[in-house]
C-alpha cells in the first residue's frame, strides 16, 4: 500500500506550536470545546475512559473536566493509543495537519470499545478563504505564479466521507462558522502565529518573502473583505465529525425496499405517480 503524500513539515509545525505556547490565542479552541461539550451533554451517556488528541489537549482537559476524566495525547501521525482502551475520544482542532486523516480516524476507531464515541474538530474549506485569496492575488501580480501558503482544508461532504472510510457507525458531519474582524491582515497573522497555525506545509516556498508581497496582499484584503470600523473580516469554519465504534446493539438503517408503510401514508398526503403531477402558474414557476 502506498504512503499518503507528505502534507506537513512536522518539525516546522512543532516549532510553530512551541512558539505559540508562550502566549496562546485560544478563542477558537474555547468555542470548539464548548460545542463538543454541548454534543456530549446531548448524548446523555457516562464515559469512564476518555482522551483528547491534539497540541492543546491540556486546555481541552480543563474545558471538558465536568464531563469526563480525559488523558492528553499528542497528535502524532501514529497516535499513542491502545486497542479497545477508551469509550470516548476527542480529536481537538489538529486533524487538518495530518498527512493521513483517514489513518488517524482508523487508529481512533480501533482504540474505542464497542459503542465508544469519537468527535473530531478540524478546520473546513472556508477557513481563511479571504487570506488565501488575497495572498494569491498579490503573488500572481508580483511573481506570476502561486505557492502553498495556507493548508488545504476539506469540504464538509468530503470530510464526512472520511468517517465511513474509517469504519465508524452512525457518522455525522456538521459545521459552525465564525467571522472575526481584525484591524488589518497583519493582526490576523499575529493571531494565527499565536494559535500555532501559520504555514507548516511541506511544499511551502522556502524563499524569503518580500515585504512587498505582504503589503500588496494586505491592500487587496482590505479592499476585498472589509468589516465595519475600517477593519477586515476573517472566516473560521469549524467542522465536527462524530462517529461511533460499531457495536451489535446499535440502531441500523433499514435495507432499501424493506419498508412496510408508504411515506405518503405516514405524512397523510397523496402519492403522485410519474406523469400525474400538475404545475400551476405562480411565483417561481
Amino acid at each position: 500500500m502506498s504512503n499518503p503524500p507528505k502534507l506537513t513539515d512536522r518539525r516546522a509545525l512543532a516549532l510553530h506550536r512551541a512558539r505559540a505556547h508562550a502566549a496562546p490565542v485560544t478563542f477558537l479552541q474555547a468555542e470548539a470545546a464548548a460545542q463538543v461539550s454541548e454534543r456530549l451533554i446531548e448524548v446523555n451517556k457516562s464515559f469512564t475512559s476518555a482522551a483528547v488528541v491534539g497540541p492543546m489537549a491540556g486546555f481541552w482537559q480543563n474545558a471538558l473536566a465536568d464531563l469526563a476524566d480525559f488523558s492528553a495525547i499528542d497528535d502524532n501521525e501514529t497516535i499513542d493509543l491502545q486497542p479497545a482502551s477508551l469509550d470516548l475520544l476527542v480529536h481537538a482542532l489538529a486533524l487538518h495537519w495530518a498527512d493521513d486523516p483517514v489513518g488517524q480516524l482508523v487508529q481512533m476507531r480501533r482504540a474505542l470499545r464497542p459503542d465508544g464515541l469519537m468527535i473530531a474538530v478540524l478546520f473546513g474549506d472556508l477557513t481563511l478563504h479571504e487570506l488565501r485569496s488575497s495572498l494569491a492575488s498579490a503573488e500572481v501580480a508580483l511573481r506570476g505564479g502561486l505557492s502553498s501558503r495556507v493548508a488545504p482544508m476539506g469540504e464538509l461532504r468530503d470530510l464526512g466521507g472520511l468517517l465511513q472510510r474509517a469504519g465508524f457507525a452512525l457518522p455525522v458531519a456538521d459545521r459552525s462558522r465564525t467571522t472575526v474582524s481584525y484591524a488589518d491582515m497583519f493582526a490576523l497573522i499575529r493571531d494565527l502565529r499565536a494559535m500555532g497555525e501559520t504555514n507548516a506545509l511541506h511544499s511551502r516556498d522556502r524563499r524569503v518573502v518580500s515585504r512587498e508581497l505582504f503589503s500588496r496582499a494586505a491592500q487587496v484584503y482590505a479592499r476585498s473583505f472589509p468589516a465595519d470600523g475600517n477593519r477586515i473580516s476573517a472566516t473560521f469554519d469549524l467542522v465536527y465529525l462524530t462517529g461511533w465504534a460499531p457495536a451489535a446493539d446499535q440502531p441500523r438503517p433499514l435495507r432499501p425496499g424493506s419498508a412496510t408503510t408508504r411515506l405518503a401514508e405516514a405524512l397523510g398526503t397523496t402519492e403522485l405517480r410519474s406523469g400525474d403531477a400538475t404545475v400551476r402558474p405562480g411565483k417561481g414557476n
